[in-house]
């Protein structure tokens, strides 16, 4: 082989190298990173996991909101209409939380199955339509 041509091969195989290299470790990043998705049934069916972020998605059962008058921590029950999980949070709810409404919440379930929740974000139906934007709109028709 030609020395030019064996120093083309040898460019092209750390380039792939670099490349390869490159990717795996994006992908675990990503992989170390992720947060698992899960409705009350499949955590509780399926054994979600205790030590890891997780994601649980469901209506906020009607009833169960229970405000600490003294602090920010709420308690509240999530479901799917099958099974349940309870769930404990410290901080400002958002502004669409309410009983009944679908909501995402973000944390570590305890050995007791509670959600020890650090983030709850409320879904919206695509109806949905901000209140600024809903009193202009009353106000035109």
């Amino acid at each position: 082989m030609k020395p030019h041509r064996k120093k083309r091969l040898y460019m092209i195989l750390v380039i792939l190298l670099g490349v390869t290299l490159s990717a795996s470790l994006a992908i675990y990043a990503l992989g170390q990173n992720m947060n698992l998705y899960f409705t009350p049934s499949q955590a509780i069916v399926n054994k979600a996991p205790t030590d890891k972020t997780l994601r649980i998605g469901g209506l906020v059962k009607e009833g169960s909101v229970k405000r600490d008058s003294n602090s920010l921590k709420v308690n509240f029950t999530l479901t799917d209409h099958s099974y349940e999980i309870p769930v404990q949070y410290t901080g400002i709810l958002p502004a669409l939380f309410r009983e009944g409404q679908g909501i995402v919440a973000q944390g570590k379930l305890n050995v007791a199955g509670v959600l020890i929740a650090d983030q709850v974000l409320a879904k919206h139906d695509e109806k949905y339509m901000p209140p600024n934007i809903s009193a202009v709109r009353e106000g035109s028709e």
